[in-house]
C-alpha cells in the first residue's frame, strides 16, 4: 500500500512547493476599475509572466484570507503589456478583495495603498483551441463571458496588425445575461470590435448576438419604441439585444448550412445545464461523414 500512496503524495508536495515558490514573487496592481453591476477589474504586472487566450490564474489576497485561492479567468490578451481579472461582487471574499482594493472609498486610491496579491498560473482550458478553427461559436452565460474578452481582444489586437495569417475567419459569438446592467462593462470591447471590422471591409467577420433573458414589460414597451434606431439602446452597437432565449436546434441547423463541410469549435463557458444542451447539439448536428461539418465542443466553468 505505501507504494502506492508515496507517489502520489511526491507529486502532491511538488505541486504545493512550485505553488509557494509562485506565491512569493512580486505582483504589482497597476490599476484598479470600477465597472457597473458590481463588478472590479484588476490589472496586474509579474516578471515573466507569460498567457495565451482563455486561460485562467488562481489568486490569493492575504488582506482578505492567508490561506483562500480563488481562480479567475484572464481578461487581457496576451498582446498587452498586463493581465487582468474582473471579479463580480458575489461573497465574503470578493466582498472583502472589493473593500481591500479602496472601491468602498469615494476618494482616489494611491497605488501604494493597494493590497497584497500572490498570483498562481496561468493554467490552460480548452478556449486555446480557438485559433485551430476556422470557424467557432462562443457561448458565454452572465460572467462566464470573461475568458471570451481575452478572445475577443486578442482577435482585434491581430486585425490591427496582420490578419492574413490568422487561420480564424468567422465568430459566432452568444452573450446571455438576465439583466441589462452586466452588458455595460462589456460593450465597448464589442464596440471597437465593431468599428475595426468596418473599417478592415470585414464586418462579417464577427456576427453577435445577445440575449436578455431576465426583463420585464415595461423594459420591453421602452425597447420597442426605440427599435428603429440606428444603434441598440442597451449596448450602444449597431446589432439589436434578443430578448429571452436562443433556439439553439436553429442556430446550429443555420451555421451548420452556411459552412458545409467545415470543423466548427463549440465554446461555452457557462451553467451545466446549457452544456448539456449544446453537447447534445453538436452531435445532433454533425454528420456521419467525414468530409461533412462536424461541430467540436469545448467547456469550461468554475
Amino acid at each position: 500500500t505505501w507504494k502506492w500512496v508515496v507517489g502520489p503524495m511526491f507529486l502532491y508536495l511538488c505541486e504545493r512547493l512550485v505553488r509557494f515558490w509562485r506565491s512569493q514573487q512580486k505582483v504589482v496592481i497597476t490599476k484598479v476599475v470600477i465597472h457597473p453591476f458590481k463588478t472590479i477589474e484588476l490589472q496586474m504586472m509579474k516578471k515573466g509572466f507569460k498567457m495565451e487566450v482563455g486561460q485562467y490564474i488562481f489568486v490569493k489576497c492575504p488582506a482578505v484570507s492567508k490561506l483562500e485561492w480563488h481562480p479567475f479567468t484572464l481578461t487581457s490578451a496576451p498582446e498587452e503589456d498586463y493581465f487582468s481579472i474582473h471579479v463580480r461582487i458575489v461573497g465574503d471574499w470578493t466582498e472583502g478583495l472589493f473593500n481591500a482594493c479602496g472601491c468602498d472609498k469615494q476618494e482616489f486610491q494611491e497605488a501604494w495603498k493597494l493590497p497584497k496579491i500572490a498570483v498562481d498560473g496561468p493554467f490552460g482550458t480548452a478556449s486555446e483551441d480557438v485559433f485551430s478553427y476556422e470557424t467557432v461559436m462562443l457561448v458565454g452565460a452572465g460572467i462566464g463571458v470573461t475568458p471570451f474578452a481575452s478572445v475577443l481582444k486578442s482577435v482585434w489586437y491581430k486585425y490591427c496588425h496582420d490578419a492574413t495569417n490568422l487561420k480564424l475567419k468567422k465568430i459566432y459569438f452568444y452573450w446571455l445575461c438576465r439583466d441589462t446592467h452586466a452588458f455595460e462593462w462589456f460593450a465597448d470591447l464589442l464596440q471597437s470590435l465593431e468599428a475595426q471590422m468596418q473599417e478592415k471591409n470585414n464586418a462579417e467577420f464577427l456576427s453577435y448576438n445577445i440575449y436578455l433573458t431576465g426583463w420585464d414589460e415595461s423594459q420591453a414597451t421602452h425597447f420597442a419604441v426605440h427599435h428603429e434606431e440606428e444603434k441598440d439602446v442597451i449596448t450602444g452597437l449597431k446589432q439589436k439585444t434578443l430578448y429571452g432565449r436562443p433556439n439553439w436546434e436553429n442556430e446550429f441547423k443555420t451555421i451548420a448550412s452556411q459552412h458545409p463541410g467545415s470543423r466548427i469549435g463549440v465554446f461555452l463557458c457557462g451553467p451545466e445545464g446549457l452544456a448539456d444542451t449544446l453537447n447534445k447539439q453538436s452531435i445532433s448536428n454533425s454528420e456521419a461523414d467525414p468530409r461533412g461539418v462536424h461541430f467540436i465542443f469545448n467547456k469550461e466553468n468554475f
